[in-house]
């Protein structure tokens, strides 16, 4: 029986940087992973991949609508799905590839197979049982149902089998326009399918800056996709290969139907963590199927933890990531701490939408004095000459202090401005602060800087 200091079950980004931390900072650690690959379901089938089919579809995009502009002659290149494909899978395989490189270099144990926990303490994998004086549940989630529908993953696929379906459908309905509905939905948008967005609230993306969200709507509309919003689906059918959805509109009960040849469901997702033993062990939950957890990831079994989607908060990569570095300093006898406050989340459709911070909307809620700085990126000079002047900055900072509460942002790079503010945020910056700072001439930040210029006198551009 191998003993170890921490055994992590899951090697997603929280498991696999939760293990790597915690081997940095000297304790003998082992990971358990039944996947042929390291790297959960971000790596294998989610943030990575999609991010690859969203960087092909936008390049076909800028070939078939402003290389021309440009003086690049030429006809569009055709669409070889297998090629893409080809190519998705070979980003997915450098990307574990690097993860089993780095579980090597720091001496990290996979322990190859499916855990459970029979005792405090200890792992069983398959036959084998392994003792921890620490265990971290690092399971992650999996696509949540919805009545009425059935997933085979051929015509009616989560976000996995959207991944790797056989061909480009020529019609797709998705149900739910959160995240990964509107990713996918652009990426087959762009390759020719006719997308139809089905979602059961009134607004897009739920919980998004109001004023964020219509824009981002109204955008994704000119490019091609449609929307019935306020709509509960009822069920979807598979007929000789093609599915019918039929739902009710919630305002009068009407009901329609859409035919397509693949219908999408992405309507959330929910925590993995059957076949832990969980309920023999004790381990409290919550009432939506998270982990209960402490303010320092323990449960309420001495010994056993748990992070990422497992447990409460958003269903994010880089906060599993953060909350796995700050569970391993805390086992190591260091203070581990995460910021909530301050966790970017990002849309990577084109342009991008990103935010962190609070919302207009909660501000508002919680009767907080605020002002707001705009600025449109149809007056930054970069923007407008890569053909991507949709969009804005808008940047929230409290009406006495000037201290940054939050800040959306749709537009080009918009995934990579939004930590300049994140940084500023959990610096305490003001507004004035961002204002004064020399940002580069031309590039897409100095809309960050425009933007809180309008937090006070004004910005210079609009």
């Amino acid at each position: 029986m191998a003993e170890f200091d921490v055994i992590i079950i899951g090697a997603g980004p929280g498991g696999y940087v939760s293990a790597i931390r915690c081997a940095q900072l000297g304790l003998k650690t082992a990971v358990v992973e039944g996947r042929e690959t390291l790297g959960g379901t971000c790596l294998n089938v989610g943030c990575i991949p999609s991010k690859a089919l969203l960087h092909a579809s936008h390049m076909l995009h800028e070939a078939e609508h402003n290389f021309a502009k440009m003086g690049l002659k030429g006809s569009a290149p055709s669409v070889d799905w297998t090629q893409m494909l080809a190519y998705k899978d070979d980003v997915i395989g450098q990307n574990t590839k690097g993860i089993e490189f780095l579980f090597k270099k720091n001496k990290i144990t996979w322990l190859k197979g499916w855990g459970t926990i029979p005792e405090p303490g200890k792992i069983k994998v398959g036959d084998e049982v392994h003792s921890a004086r620490n265990i971290v549940i690092a399971t992650g989630s999996e696509p949540s149902s919805l009545p009425g529908v059935t997933v085979d993953e051929k015509t009616i696929v989560t976000s996995t089998g959207a991944l790797a379906l056989p061909k480009v459908p020529k019609s797709m309905v998705v149900i739910g326009a959160g995240v990964i509905g509107l990713e996918m939905g652009s990426v087959y948008a762009r390759l020719g399918a006719e997308v139809t967005v089905v979602e059961y609230l009134d607004a897009i993306t739920p919980g998004m800056d109001g004023d964020t969200a219509k824009t981002f709507q109204r955008i994704l509309s000119r490019q091609g996709l449609k929307f019935i919003l306020g709509a509960a689906v009822q069920s979807a059918e598979v007929k000789r290969g093609k599915a019918t959805v039929r739902y009710k509109l919630r305002k009068d009960d009407s009901e329609g139907n859409l035919d397509a040849e693949v219908v999408l469901v992405a309507t959330g997702r929910k925590p993995y963590t059957e076949g832990l033993g969980l309920g023999a062990l004790g381990v409290e939950m919550e009432s939506r199927g998270q982990i209960k957890t402490d303010g320092h990831f323990a449960t309420n079994i001495k010994g056993i933890y748990a992070i990422g989607d497992a447990i409460t908060g958003p269903m994010l990569a880089h906060k599993a990531e953060d909350e796995g570095m700050a569970l391993a300093e805390i086992l190591a006898g260091k203070a581990g701490h995460v910021n909530y406050g301050v966790i970017p989340g990002v849309i990577y459709t084109t342009p991008e939408v990103a935010s962190v911070g609070k919302t207009e909307e909660q501000l508002k809620e919680e009767g907080r004095a605020y002002k707001v700085g705009k600025f449109a990126f149809m007056g930054n000079g970069r923007a407008k000459a890569v053909f991507q002047g949709e969009g804005f900055v808008k940047l929230l900072a409290d009406k006495e202090t000037d201290r940054v509460l939050g800040a959306h942002i749709i537009g080009p790079a918009a995934g990579e401005l939004i930590h300049e503010i994140c940084v500023g945020m959990e610096f305490g910056a003001s507004a004035e602060d961002i204002a004064l700072t020399c940002h580069a001439h031309p590039t897409f930040s100095e809309a960050v800087r425009e933007a809180a210029l309008a937090c006070g006198d004004g910005p210079i551009h609009s």
